[in-house]
C-alpha cells in the first residue's frame, strides 16, 4: 500500500500535445513498467463519439508513457441508470489497479451530474489517497473544484450567470477551490472576449461576486498544467502559459511556467487521514499488491528533453536542427522514429 497521496494535474487545455508531455512525465515519475491508466469516458459521456475522445488521448499516452508499456483501459462510465453508469462495478472494474487516471474535455456540470457520489467517484479518490496520480483536462478540471462553471448553459444556451456544486476533489485537505481552465483563451478574436474559459473578463467579475467569500480561485491558462503534490504540500506550473490565483480576499497573484508555490498559496492546507470520508470497503478495496521489479529501463530525462526539442524544429520546420539532435540521440544510445501519434524512442 502507498503511504502517500498522489499528484493531481490540473490542464487548462492541450492534454494530446507536446506542451503536456512533461506533466504526464512529472506525475508519473519512479513508476514501473508496465503501468496500468484508466481513461473516464465520463465527461463526454453524453457525446455519441465519447469513446474515441478518450481513444485519442489512450493513443497519445501509448507513445508519450511509452517506456512505461502503459495498459490502458478506457472505462464507459458514461450515464446513470444505464448499462454503463459509474455505479456499476464492472464498468469501473480497471480503477481498482489503476496508477495513473484521467478524465478530460466535455461538459462540467455532465461530469459533476454523473460521479458525485457514484462508485466510480469513491473508487478515483480511494486510488489517488493510495498513491495515483489523477490528470484532469478542460470540463474535468472544473469539475474538481467546490463549484463548477457552467460553460455550455451560458456560453452556449445563454442561461443567466450562476454556479454549480462540484466535485469538491480538495475539501479533505483544506482547500476550497474554484477552477478554471481556457484561462487566456482568445477564440473570440477582437470582437468577443472568450477569456475566463468563454466567460470575459466582464462577466467573470460578476461571477465573482456571486461566490462564497472562503473560496480561492485557480485560472489556468491553454496549454498550461498546475501539478498539485498534496503529499509534498507543493504546487507547480508547467506547459507553456500560466496560472493565476484569486485569493479569499481578493488579491490576484500570477505564476508564470516553471514557477512553484506552496499550497498554503491556494488556502489553509492540512493533510488528512488518507482514509478520510471513504466507504472502508472501497478505500480496502483500492489498495495495490506490492510491484514487481521494474522490467525494462526507462527513457533517461535528457533524452526525452531532446525529443522534446526535435519536436519543437520539426514543428519550427528547422530540418537542420531536427537532424542534428537526432544525431545527439544516437550518440547517447537511442534513436527515434515518427509516427501519426508522436515520436517513438528505442535503446539502439
Amino acid at each position: 500500500m502507498l503511504a502517500a497521496p498522489g499528484a493531481v494535474a490540473l490542464l487548462g487545455s492541450g492534454e494530446t500535445t507536446p506542451s503536456a508531455g512533461v506533466i504526464y512525465d512529472l506525475v508519473t515519475r519512479g513508476e514501473t513498467a508496465p503501468l496500468p491508466v484508466a481513461i473516464l469516458e465520463t465527461p463526454a459521456g453524453f457525446q455519441p463519439n465519447s469513446d474515441r475522445v478518450a481513444s485519442k488521448v489512450a493513443d497519445y499516452l501509448r507513445v508519450r508513457l511509452q517506456n512505461l508499456r502503459p495498459e490502458i483501459a478506457l472505462l464507459p462510465a458514461r450515464a446513470r441508470g444505464s448499462e454503463q453508469s459509474p455505479d456499476n462495478p464492472a464498468t469501473t472494474e480497471a480503477l481498482r489497479e489503476a496508477r495513473l487516471i484521467f478524465l478530460g474535455p466535455g461538459s462540467p456540470t455532465y461530469t459533476v451530474r454523473q460521479l458525485q457520489g457514484s462508485l466510480a467517484w469513491e473508487r478515483m479518490v480511494a486510488r489517488q489517497r493510495h498513491g495515483a496520480p489523477i490528470v484532469t483536462a478542460s470540463a474535468a478540471t472544473i469539475a474538481m473544484g467546490a463549484f463548477a462553471l457552467p460553460v455550455y448553459e451560458i456560453y452556449k444556451v445563454g442561461t443567466e450567470l450562476h454556479w454549480q456544486p462540484g466535485l469538491d476533489l480538495f475539501r479533505p485537505y483544506g482547500l476550497s477551490l474554484v477552477l478554471v481552465p481556457h484561462w487566456d483563451n482568445a477564440e473570440g478574436g477582437a470582437e468577443l472576449d472568450t477569456s475566463r474559459c468563454f466567460m470575459g473578463r466582464e462577466r467573470f467579475a460578476q461571477m465573482l461576486k456571486m461566490l462564497p467569500s472562503n473560496l480561492t480561485v485557480v485560472g489556468i491558462d491553454e496549454h498550461t498544467g498546475l501539478v498539485i503534490d498534496l503529499a509534498a504540500g507543493a504546487a507547480q506550473v508547467l506547459g507553456r502559459g500560466g496560472v493565476t490565483v484569486i485569493s479569499s480576499a481578493g488579491q490576484e497573484r500570477r505564476y508564470e511556467r516553471k514557477a512553484q508555490l506552496p499550497l498554503t498559496e491556494l488556502g489553509p492546507f492540512q493533510q488528512p487521514a488518507l482514509d478520510a470520508g471513504l466507504d472502508p470497503s472501497v478505500w480496502a478495496d483500492m489498495a495495490t499488491p506490492a510491484l514487481a521489479e521494474p522490467e525494462a529501463p526507462a527513457v533517461p530525462v535528457d533524452v526525452l528533453a531532446l525529443v522534446d526539442a526535435r519536436q519543437g524544429a520539426r514543428a519550427a520546420r528547422d530540418w537542420a536542427a531536427a537532424d542534428s539532435i537526432r544525431g545527439q540521440l544516437a550518440v547517447l544510445g537511442w534513436q527515434v522514429k515518427d509516427t501519426p501519434a508522436g515520436p517513438v524512442v528505442e535503446q539502439v
